[in-house]
């Protein structure tokens, strides 16, 4: 019964986009190439949407409906009533109650490689069907055709809708030019970093969402982490775009400098040497490159408590793992990928990544027809 009401609530707050919706969807024909790009959380086409777009913007009329830029909610529903495509990327509340037209395809591009940490229903605590949650997609796309059926499970959709063409995103990692230039950028608005062995520190939030999201800065001390390390390293720091409490300690610039305020990670990869994480899916995006990844896992057994993954953690570590600091300093000095492992963990996760993820997802899921 709290379920249904939880439901009800949820399409009553969306009534007056719901109306708007069903007048304009009325009035007005679907027109054959329009696209919209719509995130609650991402205020720029970044990300997949990017790659989406760079392959499209000849041939399609884009629209765009983003974060803080969202727009006024009569024109958000004409615009969901006109367009033949609706990409989103992550958890888009707005769209779900909305019933939305035959001839309209709503695509689920989730901004995360691989299958990590649990979402959706394949949580253990989320299988309410009234659940407006991740609702009414037609295809979403995946990394591997290993992992379609836990996103199946996800979304709460037929496996065949689940399409493992690669993620858009990951193509920049095989395109060597790109590569170059940016690590060309970053080298020059940060020269320091340059012939330094660059740590990317990088962990994801702990908390249920970005409202009560937070990192127990108590693991980590940086001023004996630079102590141990010396000159020969420096270290990016790029906390959870959800984490709004900064690093407590005051940074050695000599040696640290935070990047947290940069909303993709992929960029720091490029001139990243040993990436220290423990949930991210970042560890996706780091097995495409030679790169030392470190998991500093200093509460497994809790967050598996909290949220859980997909499969045991121990299929995900390709490196060195450290329970505390000290094990974390031993890992970056003397810690070594298994390369083995690496290979599996990508010949399982994404081995559909391969430089061409955008252009399939194009050729197999937007065609200009109705």
């Amino acid at each position: 019964m709290a379920s249904f009401i939880k439901m009800i609530l949820q399409i009553a707050r969306q009534l007056d986009l719901i109306v708007y919706y069903i007048f304009y969807r009325w009035k007005y024909n679907i027109i054959n190439n329009q696209v919209l790009f719509l995130s609650q959380t991402r205020n720029e086409l970044t990300g997949n949407f990017e790659f989406i777009y760079n392959e499209i913007k000849a041939d399609y009329l884009v629209k765009t409906a983003l974060g803080d830029h969202i727009g006024e909610r009569k024109e958000l529903a004409k615009t969901f009533a006109m367009s033949h495509y609706i990409l989103v990327d992550d958890f888009t509340p707005i769209i779900y109650p909305i019933p939305l037209r035959k001839g309209t395809h709503l695509i689920q591009v989730w901004h995360a490689l691989g299958a990590f940490k649990t979402i959706g229903f394949a949580r253990s605590r989320n299988h309410d069907r009234f659940s407006m949650t991740h609702r009414n997609y037609d295809d979403t796309i995946v990394s591997s055709a290993s992992i379609v059926k836990d996103y199946a499970k996800a979304f709460r959709m037929n496996e065949k809708d689940v399409h493992p063409i690669g993620i858009p995103r990951t193509d920049i990692f095989f395109n060597e030019r790109k590569k170059a230039s940016i690590r060309f950028s970053l080298y020059r608005e940060y020269p320091w970093l340059k012939g330094k062995k660059v740590i990317l520190f990088a962990p994801t939030f702990r908390g249920g969402n970005i409202h009560n999201a937070y990192y127990d800065y108590s693991k980590i001390n940086f001023k004996k982490l630079q102590m141990a390390l010396g000159d020969e390293y420096a270290c990016i720091v790029k906390m959870h775009p959800f984490i709004s409490q900064g690093v407590p300690e005051d940074l050695d610039p000599s040696f640290y400098i935070d990047l947290s305020s940069q909303r993709d990670i992929n960029d720091l990869l490029m001139i990243t040497d040993i990436l220290i994480t423990d949930y991210s899916s970042v560890i996706f995006e780091a097995a495409l490159l030679p790169i030392k990844t470190i998991f500093f896992i200093y509460d497994l057994e809790n967050y598996i408590a909290d949220r859980d993954f997909f499969y045991p953690f121990e299929k995900y570590t390709y490196g060195p793992v450290a329970f505390t600091q000290e094990e974390m300093i031993d890992a970056i000095l003397y810690g070594a990928v298994n390369e083995e492992k690496k290979k599996e963990f990508v010949d399982y996760f994404i081995n559909a990544c391969d430089g061409y993820s955008s252009k399939r997802f194009v050729e197999t899921l937007m065609r200009i027809d109705i």
